[in-house]
């Protein structure tokens, strides 16, 4: 009975290291992986080949996990593909550094995840200009999502007859495209007007500005953004303040004409009782999508000014700039005020028709005193 036992225990181990001898506990990492430089203006590609153990497998999920970043990030943008080819926008400025390994997971590792070594690859593109001679202070903002203003200040080490122009992709452009309608500042190009975006909202869009120079290499600048967390809009329309019975300050407008999704607007509406003051105090309320909203006028003697702004809000963008303010000055009387005027009308009229009590019984009794004298007789010798 012992040897039977000691037996099946011998066939079942046996079974079990053959079983456990066909499952996948390791893989190679991707072959080949390297940075490309389209020469879209900071959008990079990512590429690899999988390890040639993979081509045989089929019984397994085969994933990649990609880690990229520039010099300088803190932490690594990660994403899992089942892909061989990953694009990004980054700044060719700063040297790239990428690195990936191979995900198995499934029948072939017995429903664990097996993870190869990580395979890395760096790229710097070639610099050239002096650091200072690149531009200083960009910026851009979308007005009213309709049309993309850039602004920059020339380098520090740039000669005077530098010149600067700007470059823009997104993708749906076949190539990079110049800009056609600069803006500038004592003969030179400070600054870019773009129409026509819609179609590059809420995907990343490139922009290189670099120079050229007779007497020397200007550094090109690269950025890459999108364009809804750079919308300005306009100022709300047809701002409108009614007072109610209760002395409560009714506001209301409407959102500003043009591009901007009215659902993509939130609001600051703020009201002061100290026209004309520099540093007066605003008491200040946000509403979500709203156009309208009451105040209390309890235990305030007037408002003298109501303003209304707009930004686009977090269901659209990640972040933007508000719009200027929309303003609307009025006065509003207390309750005691108003009495203490009612109280003075009544006075005055209450003056008045004593008054002309008087001057009708002065002029009545003048009347009658003339009809009492009598004319003296005349006679003539």
């Amino acid at each position: 009975m012992d040897i039977q036992w000691i037996c099946a225990v011998t066939i079942i181990l046996a079974w079990f290291c053959r079983g456990s001898s066909g499952h996948q506990t390791s893989v190679e990492p991707p072959r080949n992986l390297q940075i490309i430089d389209p020469g879209l203006l900071g959008h990079l590609y990512i590429e690899w080949q999988p390890p040639p153990s993979l081509l045989t497998l089929d019984q397994c999920t085969i994933k990649y996990k990609l880690k990229y970043r520039s010099t300088g990030d803190a932490d690594w943008k990660v994403v899992f593909t089942k892909k061989l080819k990953y694009g990004d926008g980054f700044d060719l400025s700063k040297r790239t550094e990428a690195k990936v390994q191979t995900l198995l997971e499934g029948r072939c590792t017995n429903e664990s995840e097996v993870k190869s070594d990580w395979t890395h690859a760096t790229f710097q593109a070639p610099s050239q200009g002096d650091l200072e001679s690149q531009i200083r202070d960009f910026h851009c903002v979308y007005y009213n999502w309709e049309h993309l203003t850039c602004t920059w200040q020339p380098g520090r080490l740039a000669p005077p007859g530098a010149r600067y122009e700007l470059y823009y992709w997104y993708e749906g452009l076949d190539h990079a495209v110049q800009c056609s309608d600069y803006i500038q500042t004592h003969g030179r190009n400070t600054g870019c007007n773009l129409q026509n975006l819609r179609q590059a909202e809420y995907i990343d869009f490139n922009v290189c500005v670099n120079g050229s120079s007779e007497s020397t290499q200007l550094r090109p600048s690269y950025f890459t953004f999108h364009l809804q967390n750079l919308v300005k809009p306009s100022p709300p329309e047809k701002l409108s303040v009614s007072i109610s019975a209760y002395e409560e300050v009714h506001v209301e407008w409407s959102p500003p004409a043009g591009g901007t999704p009215p659902h993509c607007l939130d609001y600051e509406v703020q009201l002061t009782e100290h026209d004309g003051e520099a540093d007066a105090p605003w008491a200040a309320v946000s509403t979500q999508v709203e156009t309208a909203f009451t105040f209390s006028q309890a235990n305030r003697s007037r408002v003298s000014c109501v303003r209304v702004r707009g930004k686009t809000n977090m269901f659209c963008a990640d972040k933007g700039f508000w719009s200027e303010w929309t303003r609307e000055c009025f006065y509003v009387s207390r309750k005691d005020e108003k009495q203490l005027f009612i109280l003075i009308a009544v006075v005055l009229s209450f003056l008045t028709v004593i008054i002309i009590f008087i001057l009708a019984a002065q002029r009545k009794k003048r009347t009658n005193g003339e009809k009492n004298i009598s004319p003296t007789p005349l006679y003539l010798e």
